[in-house]
């Protein structure tokens, strides 16, 4: 992004160059096993993160070519507020649940630019 156009957006507070991180986990599924994980993460995962300081959003996606992959993605203010919902309690009792619904995963980091 050049220089002048992010000197632009702050001088005129148009937007905040640190909108936060989102983490993208892709979850190959086990067979049979999508629409159980669709009700943990909607009625179980999604409402404990929604608890933790600095959490903005999470959102479920299924992939178009294989619809056992399914991809969470998840805001947080920083990297810190990712990290606490990982280290959380909430996180650790929803984790084996979690691990008997998928066979592996892909993680990928992003920060949020605009």
């Amino acid at each position: 992004m050049p220089d002048s156009f992010v000197k632009k957006f702050k001088k005129e507070g148009l937007a905040e160059m640190d909108k936060g991180i989102e983490r993208h986990v892709t979850f190959h599924v086990l067979p049979g096993k999508t629409g159980e994980f669709e009700d943990f993460f909607s009625n179980e995962y999604q409402p404990a993160m929604a608890q933790m300081s600095g959490f903005i959003k999470a959102e479920l996606l299924k992939d178009n070519e294989n619809p056992q992959d399914l991809q969470m993605v998840l805001r947080f203010e920083s990297e810190e507020a990712a990290a606490g919902w990982r280290a959380s309690e909430q996180h650790a009792a929803l984790k084996p649940k979690l691990k008997s619904l998928y066979d592996g995963s892909e993680l990928k980091v992003y920060q949020v630019i605009v």
